[in-house]
Formats: C-alpha cells, sequence, structure tokens
C-alpha cells in the first residue's frame, strides 16, 4: 500500500491517504509536545516505540472484543490504518490521582480510587481542550447519547484488559488518554495511539515514571524511560 498524499499533521503524527479511499497510513514522528504545543522537543527514537507498541496494544485489544483502527503494521513507523472520521472527544480513564487531576482537585498523586474514573475533554487544540460532560456533548452534537454509551464502556474495557497486562510487566497503569472514530459504514473504533505519550507508567516496585511526564517535568532520562517500558512489552510478546 502506498501513500498519495499527506491528508493530516498532528503533534506527534502524520496521516497520508492511499489509492483506497477507507484505508490511510499513519506516520509517527519524533517531535514531542507538551502543554498544548507550548513546550516543544524531540525525543528519540519515539516514533519507532509508539508506532509499535500502539500496533501491539491494538491486536491485544482487539483479541479482547474492543474494535480499533489498526490494519498492519508497515514499517518501524508506519502503519496501515482505517479510514475514520475522528470524534472530538478525548475520553481520559484514571486509576490513580496524578496530573491534571490532582491539580484541579487539590490533592496529592499518587492515591489509587476504589474505581475507575472517566472524564471527556473537547478534542479543540485552539480551546485548550476543555472538559466536558455527557449532556454538552449532546448539545455540541459532537456525538449520539448511544455513541457515548459504547464509548464509554469500551474505554473501560480497554482501562480492565489493558491494567492487568501492564501490572504483569510490573507496571502501573496510572491513567491514559483515548480517542475514538467512526468508520466509514458508522462504525465507533479505538483509534489514535496508545503509548508513553498518551498513558501515565509507573513502575510498579519503584514508582518510576515511565512516561511522557519526564519531558513534560525535565525529569531527564526521557529516552531511556521510553525505551524500558518498550522493552518490557516487546518481551512479553
Amino acid at each position: 500500500m502506498e501513500k498519495v498524499k499527506q491528508i493530516y499533521e498532528g503533534k506527534a503524527k502524520k496521516v497520508y491517504s492511499t489509492e483506497d479511499p477507507n484505508l490511510c497510513i499513519v506516520s509517527y514522528k519524533d517531535d514531542a509536545t507538551a502543554f498544548n504545543g507550548l513546550k516543544k522537543g524531540t525525543i528519540a527514537g519515539k516514533g519507532v516505540v509508539n508506532n509499535r507498541m500502539t500496533n501491539m496494544m491494538m491486536q491485544l485489544l482487539e483479541q479482547r472484543g474492543v474494535p480499533t483502527h489498526f490494519v498492519e503494521e508497515l514499517s518501524e513507523r508506519e502503519t496501515l490504518v482505517k479510514r475514520v472520521s475522528i470524534v472530538p472527544l478525548e475520553v481520559i480513564v484514571r486509576n490513580v490521582s496524578a496530573g491534571s487531576f490532582a491539580k484541579r482537585y487539590g490533592v496529592e498523586e499518587g492515591i489509587v480510587f476504589d474505581e475507575p474514573t472517566i472524564e471527556f475533554s473537547y478534542k479543540n487544540d485552539e480551546l485548550g481542550d476543555p472538559l466536558l460532560n455527557t449532556y454538552h456533548a449532546l448539545a455540541l452534537k459532537l456525538a449520539t447519547k448511544e455513541e457515548i454509551e459504547l464509548i464509554k464502556s469500551y474505554a473501560f474495557k480497554v482501562n480492565e484488559v489493558l491494567k492487568e497486562y501492564f501490572l504483569a510487566l510490573g507496571v502501573r497503569l496510572v491513567d491514559f488518554k483515548l480517542e475514538f472514530g467512526k468508520t466509514a459504514d458508522g462504525q465507533i473504533v479505538l483509534a489514535d495511539e496508545i503509548s508513553p505519550d498518551t498513558c501515565r507508567f509507573w513502575d510498579a516496585k519503584t514508582g518510576e515514571k515511565l512516561d511522557k511526564d519526564r519531558f513534560r517535568r525535565d525529569l531527564g532520562g526521557v529516552e531511556d524511560a521510553y525505551r524500558e517500558i518498550f522493552k518490557r512489552v516487546t518481551q512479553a510478546h
């Protein structure tokens, strides 16, 4: 499958059309951004880690009943996916207090929740991705009630599968962001990526951060953290 033309470039990926109108090629970059693009940098090898890790996670989730946009890994940085229109809701599932949750509600990081929480933000960079609830999403016609319920049930299923998977690798899945898309025939599928860019991973024993927070917070060892989480995932496969 060949690239025809670039149809999108985001902070971490480029998307190309192919000769098949229902398929796209996603190409992962090493660019890193934080705080809605205010902080910029490069994480060497990040594109390879995020591409390959995402593909492994998507295949695992497909096996466990969550439909995804994944079709085939083409190379270390490129993957063939179903073409979708992205539902403009970012879905955040949290198992432990961290990041903006801790800041927003004035609690310390590391509080383990009795059950996972879910929140939505409006996928809109200009507005800074504001938080919204189901009623706002319906008012803005971002998705139907049925679609939102389906997205919620998929998101909790993803959490269940990945929490168990990463714990077996000695990693705590703290929280993560998902995006969903609609295929040409209207099916809701998991899209975007599952990687250290979109998940918070803490070493289960030491609490060491193995994700993009090392970049956000200038903790150093960013490349090492990405390599470490990738090593654990590839060894498990």
